[in-house]
């Protein structure tokens, strides 16, 4: 039953890293279509992005009331309403306006999921999840490309998914009863609260401002290296622009096997080590992206700093109960999620004007700043804990 049921979670997360890619691979085409500027694509990100901040911070007040397999079953099924309403939309304006459930889906489940896997599952458990999302986030362009490719268009390729995301909220339905596998062991701390805790009661217990600020760069550092690579390949080192789109994709192989691999490291080393680790390796990826070389070290460090984000943010949500109790975790979680949702919307459009009015070359450093101020951050947060 406990394999079975972690089985359904491994496919919940491919089912959330399923949408997250579709909008950029699908917008070249999109935005022609529906006539209105490329720029555009932001405000459906960014509208996407709020609602995933505002369910992550009611995810702890959903969890007590449905429990972890209802907030997961409800979650995908407005996510695939809001990928078929996406495929049926003929206008930007119905496209924002999908965007909404599209959003709150996302965060509920995101941040059940990760508690549920924290409090009964192992560290490797929790890596390997985060190793489904990507399996998912490449599945997704792979199933645009197709739907483009045959000539069905962008609205075929947001169905495809939708379809998929459909099946999988049927044997989540179904699936229910397999919830209630660790019903007697982690449950009752779970329970303790009895009324699920308020933003401001959560940001008062200690170390959360700083696990706050370690999701925030943590994601920040991760998507603006997602959304700048190509850019910074092409204009800064000179690469091809179809060259430099194949090469962005080194992140993502990093990021796959590096948790993947992560899986595995931690029966031998602790989350925090992990993330040290993590946090080690993305520096040397740095590193090698300032290196005045030939292009193979631009490339490699790209594929470094994958590597080195693999195990930060699956170790630093799996050691939340033990930071913060597992009474308290769910609602932490939520936040954390908040916070990384954040630094997603942030950060990388801030890169985006420094590039525009500076240069583009400054993306290493930039980089480094935020690695910076996560190091800081997770530091701060441990110190935090032993002092309890």
């Amino acid at each position: 039953m406990t394999h079975l049921l972690l089985t359904v979670i491994y496919l919940s997360f491919i089912s959330l890293g399923l949408p997250d890619s579709l909008l950029g691979s699908a917008w070249p085409v999109m935005h022609a279509e529906l006539n209105v500027p490329m720029s555009w694509a932001g405000v459906i990100s960014m509208i996407i992005s709020l609602g995933t901040v505002v369910s992550s911070l009611q995810s702890d007040r959903l969890t007590k009331k449905l429990g972890t397999g209802r907030v997961t079953a409800v979650s995908v099924g407005m996510t695939a309403a809001a990928l078929i309403g996406f495929s049926f939309s003929r206008s930007f304006w119905l496209l924002c306006l999908w965007a909404v459930p599209y959003g709150l889906g996302a965060g509920s489940v995101d941040a059940a999921l990760n508690n549920y896997v924290a409090l009964h599952y192992a560290s490797r458990h929790m890596s390997w999840l985060h190793c489904m999302w990507g399996v998912g986030g490449a599945v997704g362009p792979y199933l645009m490309s197709l739907a483009l490719s045959v000539g069905a268009g962008w609205h075929m390729g947001y169905r495809y998914v939708g379809v998929l995301q459909l099946l999988l909220t049927a044997a989540l339905v179904m699936s229910l009863p397999l919830w209630q596998v660790h019903r007697g062991r982690n449950e009752a701390a779970e329970c303790q609260t009895a009324e699920p805790l308020t933003l401001p009661q959560v940001v008062r217990i200690p170390g959360t401002k700083a696990v706050m600020l370690t999701f925030f760069c943590y994601c920040a550092l991760e998507q603006t290296a997602i959304l700048w690579a190509s850019t910074y390949l092409t204009l800064h080192r000179g690469i091809p622009v179809e060259t430099a789109a194949g090469y962005a994709g080194l992140f993502f192989v990093g990021i796959i096997a590096g948790r993947a691999l992560s899986g595995f490291l931690t029966i031998k080393l602790s989350d925090t080590q992990m993330i040290r680790l993590g946090q080690a390796v993305i520096a040397a990826g740095i590193a090698a992206m300032l290196f005045p070389a030939h292009e193979s070290a631009a490339l490699s460090g790209l594929a470094l700093i994958g590597l080195g984000c693999a195990p930060i943010y699956p170790c630093a949500i799996h050691s939340t109960p033990a930071h913060f109790g597992a009474d308290r975790s769910q609602a932490v979680i939520g936040v954390q999620m908040a916070s990384a949702y954040v630094g997603t919307c942030l950060m990388p459009p801030l890169f985006g004007i420094i590039s525009t009015h500076i240069s583009v070359s400054l993306m290493p450093g930039y980089l480094l700043a935020i690695l910076a101020v996560m190091v800081f951050a997770h530091e701060a947060l441990l110190r935090r804990c032993r002092a309890k």
